[in-house]
C-alpha cells in the first residue's frame, strides 16, 4: 500500500492547487482521447443492457416474483435512462412472454452480449490507468472472465434491491398513530427508494473504480470517486430528465429510433462522467507539485510517461 504520509502529503497539494489538478485531470482526460472511450462503452452498453437485464430476470424469477423483478427494473432503469424506461420494459416482457423459445445457443449469446460492456469498460480503464497496465499487466483468463463476474455482481445486486424495494413498499402502506392522528409512511418510503437508489449506484461505481484498473486501488480513493461520479450523474440526470420532458424535439426528428438515440445519449454521458472519475483518481496517483518530486510516484515522471521502477502498492493485485 502507498504510504499515508504520501497520500496526505498529495491531499494537502490538490487542496492547495484545486485549478491546476483539475486542468491537469481534464489534459489527461482529453490526451486519452475520453470522449471516443466513453462513445465506444455507451455503444457496447446499449447492445449489452437487454441482454443484461433478460438474463437476470429470467435467472431470478425462478426465486422472486418476475412482476415485482419488472417494477424493479423499471424503477431503477429511469436512472440510467431517463424517460426510456418503459419501451425497454415493453420488450423485456415481450421477450419473457415468449421465454420457451429461447434455447441454449440463444442464453449463451444474450450473456455473451451482456458482458460486452464491461469488457470494453475495462479496455477503456486501462488506457486511463496506463501508469499501472505498463508496471504490470493483467492475466488473461483474469480479463476474460472479470465481464461475468460483473453479470453476476449485477444479478446479485438486481437480487438485494428487489427485496429491499419490497420491504420499502410494505412500509409505505402502513401508517403510524401520532396525536390522535393517522400518517402515512408513503412519503418515508418514497425517500428510502431514492436512497437506495443513490447508494446502488456509489456501490456500482465504486466496484468498477475497484476492480477494473489493474493494481489494488485503495478503498478511500475508489469510494471518493464512486460518491463524486454518483452526485454529477444525478445532477446530470435531472437536467435530462427536464430537457426530454420539455424542450426536446428529438422523437421529431429521429421518428421510431427516439428510444435508441436517447438511450445511447444517456449512455454516453454517464460513461463520460465514469471515465472523468476514473481520469481524476488516476492523476491523483501521480500528482507531483512543479520542481518536487518527494511524493511522485515511484517510477513516474511529471510528464506522465510511465518508467521501469515498480510502485509497491501495484504488485499485488
Amino acid at each position: 500500500m502507498i504510504d499515508a504520509g504520501l497520500i496526505s502529503a498529495r491531499g494537502a497539494w490538490v487542496l492547495k492547487h484545486p485549478g491546476t489538478f483539475a486542468r491537469r485531470a481534464l489534459a489527461g482526460f482529453r490526451s486519452n482521447q475520453g470522449l471516443i472511450l466513453a462513445g465506444a462503452v455507451a455503444y457496447y452498453a446499449l447492445l449489452s443492457i437487454v441482454p443484461l437485464l433478460l438474463v437476470s430476470v429470467i435467472a431470478l424469477s425462478h426465486v422472486i416474483d418476475q412482476a415485482d423483478l419488472l417494477e424493479t427494473v423499471g424503477r431503477y432503469l429511469d436512472w440510467i435512462t431517463p424517460g426510456q424506461s418503459k419501451p425497454i420494459l415493453a420488450e423485456l416482457r415481450y421477450v419473457l412472454e415468449n421465454r420457451a423459445v429461447i434455447g441454449w445457443v440463444l442464453l449463451a449469446t444474450m450473456i455473451f452480449f451482456s458482458s460486452l460492456a464491461f469488457s470494453v469498460l475495462e479496455k477503456a480503464m486501462s488506457v486511463i490507468f496506463l501508469h499501472r497496465f505498463a508496471v504490470r499487466r493483467r492475466h488473461f483468463a483474469v480479463s476474460a472472465l472479470l465481464p461475468y463476474c460483473f453479470v453476476l455482481f449485477l444479478g446479485a445486486g438486481l437480487l438485494v434491491v428487489t427485496l429491499v424495494s419490497s420491504v420499502l413498499e410494505a412500509v409505505g402502506e402502513r401508517s403510524i398513530a401520532l396525536f390522535g392522528n393517522a400518517w402515512s409512511l408513503s412519503g418515508l418510503s418514497g425517500v428510502l427508494f431514492y436512497l437506495l437508489g443513490v447508494g446502488v449506484e456509489i456501490v456500482f461505481v465504486t466496484a468498477i473504480y475497484l476492480v477494473m484498473p489493474v493494481g489494488r486501488l485503495p478503498v478511500r480513493h475508489a469510494l471518493i470517486g464512486g460518491i463524486t461520479a454518483a452526485v454529477l450523474w444525478e445532477l446530470t440526470r435531472r437536467v435530462l430528465m427536464w430537457y426530454f420532458s420539455s424542450l426536446s424535439q428529438v422523437g421529431v426528428v429521429y421518428g421510431s429510433l427516439t428510444t435508441a438515440i436517447v438511450v445511447l445519449f444517456s449512455l454516453e454521458i454517464a460513461a463520460t462522467l465514469l471515465l472523468v472519475g476514473a481520469q481524476v483518481i488516476s492523476e491523483y496517483e501521480r500528482v507531483a507539485p512543479e520542481g518536487d518530486d518527494s511524493f511522485l510516484i515511484p517510477g513516474y515522471e511529471q510528464d506522465e510517461t510511465p518508467q521501469r521502477a515498480q510502485d509497491p502498492a501495484l504488485k499485488s493485485d
